[in-house]
């Protein structure tokens, strides 16, 4: 995963245009600095395409995960807290960065 300190550069475009990109990093005062093909903002990935299919495997893959582990301790819930954990951990993760999904290309 990303280094959350390290500072990333993203191009953005489609693919013939990011094809004509010729630069692979930028000099600034204090450091040179290179290109990624996936950055992280405020938890969300984002990639050259701004297709954040990166950032959907990685939010299915958390909540995969959750689920896993509440499948662990099922038995021992009764149906209402075992809803109750579902909307904790698997709705809660989905809506918290909805918004930005909004509008986004199929």
């Amino acid at each position: 995963m990303m280094n959350p300190d390290k500072t990333q550069l993203l191009w953005i475009g489609t693919r013939p245009q990011l094809s004509k990109v010729a630069v692979n990093e930028v000099a600034l005062s204090t450091r040179p600095l290179g290109f990624s093909t996936v950055v992280s903002n405020l938890c969300v990935l984002f990639d050259e395409q701004l297709s954040m299919s990166d950032h959907v495997t990685a939010e299915c893959k958390s909540c995969f995960f959750q689920l896993r582990q509440l499948r662990l301790i099922r038995s021992c819930l009764a149906m209402d807290s075992a809803k109750t954990l579902v909307r904790a951990f698997i709705s809660s993760r989905l809506d918290y960065r909805n918004s930005l999904l909004v509008g986004a290309a199929d």
